[in-house]
């Protein structure tokens, strides 16, 4: 990444116009000013591509390690201890390999952090990530949990990967999954400690910026209904995996015809879907999403009693995904879904998630649909980027 010709100041875009710090997600412009004071470290030079209006793409390293069973190294190891505890297989992956479906590996990355004792982040998978459904964690040294990197965390953070529908090529630079930053005050712990509240949520869809096309069903969030209908979606609503199929490589996009991996979903008169156990889905939500510059949203778990699927391997959703000053018609979400143990039938309008919303710290520089990576902006039913249209 080049630097800009005058660099901020440290911090110099996190405070209000009395000084004071803002706290809250960080955009895209205070990740480069953390690059450039040596927070965010790296063993080969960023790329201009990496950095997202409020994330920043992580890179895999030169090395894989297929392992028996996933693991975290608890507070007392590193996980390069706890690698050399277990038996795996090493991978060279400069020149390009394959991650076998239904295995298990784990990945140093480019990236290092030395995080402040204000600043936290958390990992999630790419859009294209969670669509191809390879399951990918963050994992960090003396950790007991996955996706978090506690305040004034300095070490070096690994991925693990888990292909589950298709076996992919990868190599030293593709990019899996992305963190996010915050800014906290000490009091604040948790994510929910960043949530806006139910009623905040309605002051912004009704005085600010619409957060949906037509009404808000707002309850612990904004809920999502899956769309599974002609009237809803279309003639197509959704697409199952295929389950022996040729290997994808991830950094290849717009190469592989559709039907080579994806068996078509066509909607049914009686609106509904069942779900077959371990089979994967891409569905899309009845809503049309608008993320207004000042917000960011995740997907986060409904109550697990109300049905045995889960929804959102990648579920980060940035500042202006579907949002446009000019009225933009909106942006469905897509759905990744996953059926437990046992077959379950989806209806059509059936409540199959809810967003968070946060705060940013400050409006990005640049949104979601503003630059030439922003490969889902005004989608409806779609697949990840490596197929064709």
């Amino acid at each position: 990444m080049s630097a800009p010709a005058s660099a901020p100041a440290p911090n110099s875009h996190l405070s209000d116009d009395a000084g004071a710090q803002r706290f809250g997600l960080l955009a895209q412009q205070s990740i480069q000013a953390l690059v450039e004071q040596g927070v965010i470290r790296s063993a080969e030079p960023f790329l201009d591509s990496q950095f997202q209006p409020a994330s920043l793409d992580l890179r895999l390293g030169k090395k894989a390690y297929r392992v028996r069973a996933s693991f975290l190294p608890g507070t007392k190891r590193t996980v390069r201890e706890q690698l050399d505890a277990l038996s795996y297989d090493e991978i060279n992956l400069e020149e390009g390999a394959v991650l076998e479906r239904g295995c298990v590996y784990v990945v140093p990355l480019l990236e290092e952090l030395a995080l402040a004792q204000s600043l936290s982040a958390a990992a999630n998978p790419k859009s294209s990530t969670g669509r191809l459904d390879i399951f990918t964690r963050l994992i960090t040294d003396y950790s007991e949990v996955f996706d978090r990197v506690a305040t004034d965390y300095t070490g070096p953070l690994y991925a693990e990967v888990s292909p589950r529908s298709f076996s992919i090529r990868v190599r030293t630079g593709s990019r899996l999954n992305q963190l996010r930053f915050r800014r906290r005050k000490p009091s604040q712990l948790e994510m929910v400690d960043f949530a806006l509240s139910d009623s905040e949520l309605r002051q912004w869809h009704e005085t600010r910026s619409p957060l949906v096309n037509g009404p808000a069903n707002i309850r612990d969030g904004l809920i999502l209904r899956v769309a599974l209908s002609q009237e809803s979606v279309g003639p197509r609503i959704g697409y199952r995996a295929q389950k022996h199929t040729d290997v994808i490589d991830v950094d290849r996009v717009g190469h592989y015809d559709v039907r080579d991996f994806w068996e078509p979903l066509d909607a049914r008169p009686e609106k509904r879907l069942i779900l077959d156990p371990d089979e994967f889905y891409i569905l899309a939500s009845q809503e049309r999403l608008h993320i207004p510059p000042g917000l960011a949203a995740e997907m986060v778990p409904i109550d697990p009693t109300m049905g045995e699927f889960r929804v959102h391997y990648a579920g980060f959703f940035d500042p202006g995904f579907g949002w446009a000053p000019n009225g933009h018609h909106g942006s469905r979400g897509v759905l990744e879904v996953r059926s437990h143990e046992v077959p379950f039938i989806l209806e059509d309008g059936q409540i199959i998630g809810r967003l968070a919303y946060e705060t940013m710290a400050e409006d990005p520089d640049v949104l979601y649909g503003q630059t030439p990576v922003s490969n889902y902006q005004g989608q409806d039913l779609k697949l990840s980027k490596h197929f064709r249209s």
